[in-house]
């Protein structure tokens, strides 16, 4: 198995090595071209985990190694970073100018401006923003914004994206459309994390990783960690709608077995009762 991410008995302080541990021996390991969610409540040493990846926090404890590069070795920084591309909660936080081709283009440094543009187009093709290279980043949607962070992101090629609660600030449409393009992106092969604190974003996944208080309570495929109600109500969650309404129905004395997580699903398995 050709691992994207291979952590062991990570801890971290931001007092320090010495400190108070935001992450207690966390331990992750990812397959290539995974989509993975990382599921925690408020507080849980999600995101820190995660900025463990590109070295944006630096490892003090534990050992991990992301796409084949020690992320303990300073003279790794520079690739980790090339090869791991995060979009944050907030894109106004990553912007670096008001226009949206310039925003885009940041990553590329010093390439010539006809390869700059084409993979500027290209990545604004990727997130559905094909024409908006002149457009000022003020004038778009929460949910554009997200995908310009996404395009500034996706230029320079990384083998890893991290979602580090993208989508938390959008309403219900513009968290759609991003979802849909975590979802687009994994189905091209890349290895995606997803961080998130709502159940419903892992029902696609292929891995969870429910983390609690910087340890990592669980790992396993949707069905382990969302149709597990005890393991969820631990790490501060409600199960799924899904969940909820089979748990619902056996208390009625109606089984409809080993339901899925998605509420299409769930409908069509309800409408096939006699």
């Amino acid at each position: 198995m050709t691992k994207a991410v291979d952590g062991r008995n990570i801890s971290f302080s931001y007092d320090g090595p010495d400190g108070r541990n935001v992450l207690h021996d966390v331990c992750l390991s990812v397959r290539k071209g995974s989509f993975v969610v990382v599921l925690g409540a408020n507080g849980s040493g999600k995101s820190t985990l995660m900025k463990h990846l590109d070295a944006l926090l630096r490892l003090q404890k534990g050992y991990l190694v992301v796409s084949g590069l020690d992320a303990g070795d300073e003279r790794s920084v520079y690739q980790l970073r090339r090869r791991v591309g995060m979009v944050f909660q907030n894109p106004d936080n990553q912007f670096v100018s008001s226009v949206v081709w310039e925003d885009v283009a940041f990553g590329l440094g010093n390439a010539g401006k006809d390869e700059v543009d084409a993979k500027v187009a290209e990545a604004l093709s990727v997130v559905g923003l094909s024409g908006f290279e002149k457009r000022d980043v003020d004038t778009l949607s929460g949910g554009q914004k997200q995908r310009v962070a996404l395009a500034g992101v996706m230029v320079t090629d990384p083998e890893i994206l991290v979602f580090d609660e993208a989508a938390s600030m959008l309403d219900h449409d513009g968290r759609r459309d991003v979802i849909a393009y975590v979802e687009k992106l994994h189905a091209g092969s890349r290895t995606v994390f997803l961080v998130t604190h709502d159940v419903e974003d892992a029902v696609g996944a292929d891995l969870v990783v429910l983390m609690k208080e910087g340890t990592v309570l669980r790992t396993g495929t949707p069905a382990e960690i969302l149709s597990d109600v005890q393991l969820l109500k631990e790490a501060g969650f409600l199960p799924p709608l899904s969940v909820r309404v089979r748990c619902d129905l056996l208390e009625r004395g109606i089984d409809i077995g080993d339901a899925p997580l998605d509420l299409q699903g769930l409908a069509e398995v309800i409408c096939g009762l006699r």
